[in-house]
């Protein structure tokens, strides 16, 4: 019986302690692992009762296993989400469950933290190799041609430029934009953007440092968001696309431009990617947390990787789906 394995599934305080976790975000078992201080082994046992009772879902990437909370399209129930109240109500309650919850969400972000210096050092000693690095995952005329397509001529309006890296997308889409704002983590990605884009005028182009999980501007600051070769840079992507949500105009668009999902494992060590690719259904419900309408995707055959693009407009404001409303309500 479902409740029965429900309620088995929740009679153990590590596993509580995941839940309230995947609450937050999707995780690897690997990080769960290091913030539990429990083997992989034994936090995968933990895993599997959490799934076997539809209270989490699992999902390979390589040789990473990550799991989520479920919900309403991801095998979840209404009892899933009754549980998730609970403990929220639990961690307001209950003073030692609050401060373990905490103690874990602060082990969480010293081992994200960590993996983002290891992957800023990188950016920084391959900065001026970038442009060769990118041309070697995807053939860029033809995804720029399409991704021209994709944005189906429409105007762009203030663009944001999310991970601009040596300024290339910027550059190439300064003429179509009322004004470019290109933005990166790196100090050293945004010296060589600013030699590439100097000749473009001061008052159309604008470089920032920033991060794309909180972006440093105002709410409804642009029309159109790009995000080329980032998102697999995101532990979360739902964190940064929802960050896009907030920074973009009513009915503004936002693109994508990266790889289908894939198992060239090589890639975590190698450039730093935190994500091997994404499947369709993967961006179509985080565009929907967001609070994005999609269009259809773009597919981009490679010799070993195939590019996707992903086009959605911003539809709804607060960034809830319908059963986040009926949730909240």
């Amino acid at each position: 019986m479902r409740t029965e394995a429900i309620l088995r599934a929740l009679g153990d305080p590590t596993r509580l302690r995941i839940m309230r976790l995947l609450g937050t975000m999707e995780l690897a078992v690997g990080e769960l692992s290091q913030v539990l201080q429990q083997s992989q082994p034994r936090v995968s046992r933990h895993a599997s009762i959490l799934c076997d009772a539809g209270l989490a879902v699992r999902r390979r990437e390589g040789s990473w296993i990550y799991l989520r909370a479920a919900s309403d399209n991801a095998g979840g129930s209404p009892l899933t989400a009754a549980v998730m109240r609970l403990l929220s109500t639990a961690e307001r309650e209950d003073d030692a469950f609050a401060a373990q919850c905490e103690e874990d969400r602060r082990q969480l972000a010293a081992i994200r933290d960590a993996r983002d210096d290891k992957a800023a050092e990188w950016f920084e000693a391959h900065a001026d190799d970038w442009d060769d690095l990118r041309r070697r995952h995807s053939p860029d005329a033809q995804v720029e041609a399409a991704l021209r397509d994709a944005l189906d001529g429409d105007p762009m309006g203030e663009l944001l430029d999310i991970g601009t890296g040596t300024g290339r997308m910027a550059e190439i889409f300064a003429d179509e934009a009322s004004r470019v704002v290109a933005l990166d983590k790196s100090l050293e990605m945004l010296r060589v953007a600013r030699a590439k884009l100097q000749n473009l005028p001061a008052d159309r182009v604008e470089l920032v440092q920033g991060d794309f999980l909180s972006l440093p501007f105002e709410g409804g600051s642009f029309d159109t968001v790009l995000l080329h070769q980032v998102l697999h840079c995101a532990p979360d992507p739902l964190v940064p696309l929802r960050e896009a949500a907030r920074v973009l105009r009513p009915n503004g668009r936002i693109a994508i431009v990266d790889f289908a999902a894939h198992q060239h494992e090589e890639l975590r060590e190698r450039f730093q990617h935190a994500r091997l690719g994404f499947e369709d259904a993967q961006i179509a419900g985080a565009f929907e947390q967001a609070g994005f309408a999609p269009a259809e995707p773009v597919s981009l055959e490679g010799e070993a990787l195939v590019v996707k693009i992903w086009v959605a407009r911003r539809s709804n404001p607060l960034g809830r789906t319908h059963a986040q409303k009926r949730a909240i309500s």
